[in-house]
């Protein structure tokens, strides 16, 4: 039985993860949830607030006390909060699921260095459908790549703050890491004005913000005469809550290291353990 603690558990996300993680009951149980000092949910039980019922769980401000009792804590918060809990982690010696996007290089690199020390799955996106996604198009780049110009485009509901995702960052990189690209050198962010021709080597990203989208992500190959379109849809974040809480059961009791969805749905041997 995997003991999980989740943080920021009062979130659109962190709601998910705990009905996720009561779901996998057999497998799993949540044994302590935090949220901000400031949160009205302080003290709540964080079954009740996440919908699924009283779990004797009490929602603390105090993220030591939730990595001294959880064996594995996800997080999908904000770049700022995981670092500062990253030294408790090590600290404590505990393992962690990172879902949180937008990391500069800065913060990619305390990741790394925490990961020699603890166990630690980070995946821009948790589902299994993008996970196979991000191996597929990398296949189909290394076919393709010659004659046919690469294309990123994502689409995220209003409230999200970094662009662009961290899903369609991953794309890009599985890509640019399958056909010899550095992905930092070749990307194109956006395009306005007089840009002139397209360059064959670049790849670019395009982003939507609007509604309720939960996230949308297609690879565009366009040749000439033909195009081949890779798309993936999200109708719910529950895809990207059971994928951490899946992670969260595969990392425990791992040695310390940097993992990835593709460690935890087993790739490299077709997906099978």
């Amino acid at each position: 039985m995997v003991e999980i603690g989740i943080i920021g558990v009062g979130g659109r996300m962190g709601r998910m993860l705990v009905q996720a993680v009561q779901e996998k009951g057999r497998e799993c149980r949540l044994v302590a949830a935090s949220e901000r000092a400031d949160s009205s949910l302080l003290g709540q039980d964080a079954g009740e607030v996440a919908g699924v019922g009283g779990i004797g769980v009490p929602i603390l401000s105090d993220t030591g006390r939730l990595f001294a009792t959880g064996r594995v804590v996800i997080d999908f918060t904000r770049p700022e909060v995981t670092l500062a809990c990253l030294a408790q982690a090590r600290q404590l010696g505990c393992a962690l699921v990172i879902g949180t996007t937008g990391f500069d290089a800065s913060g990619r690199a305390q990741i790394a260095e925490a990961a020699k020390e603890i166990p630690i799955v980070m995946a821009p996106n948790f589902s299994v459908g993008v996970n196979l996604m991000m191996r597929v198009v990398a296949e189909m780049a290394q076919v393709l790549e010659e004659s046919f110009d690469i294309e990123i485009i994502e689409a995220h509901h209003r409230h999200k703050v970094d662009a662009p995702s961290g899903t369609a960052l991953g794309l890009g990189r599985s890509i640019a890491q399958a056909i010899g690209r550095d992905l930092g050198e070749v990307a194109v962010y956006g395009r306005e004005g007089m840009t002139g021709e397209r360059e064959r080597q670049t790849i670019g990203f395009a982003t939507v913000r609007g509604g309720d989208i939960v996230g949308d992500h297609t690879v565009l190959f366009a040749g000439e005469g033909e195009r081949v379109e890779v798309t993936h849809r999200a109708s719910s974040r529950m895809t990207f809550a059971k994928g951490a809480v899946r992670a969260a059961i595969w990392l425990a009791g791992r040695r310390s290291g940097l993992y990835d969805m593709g460690d935890v749905l087993n790739f490299d041997r077709g997906g099978r353990e």
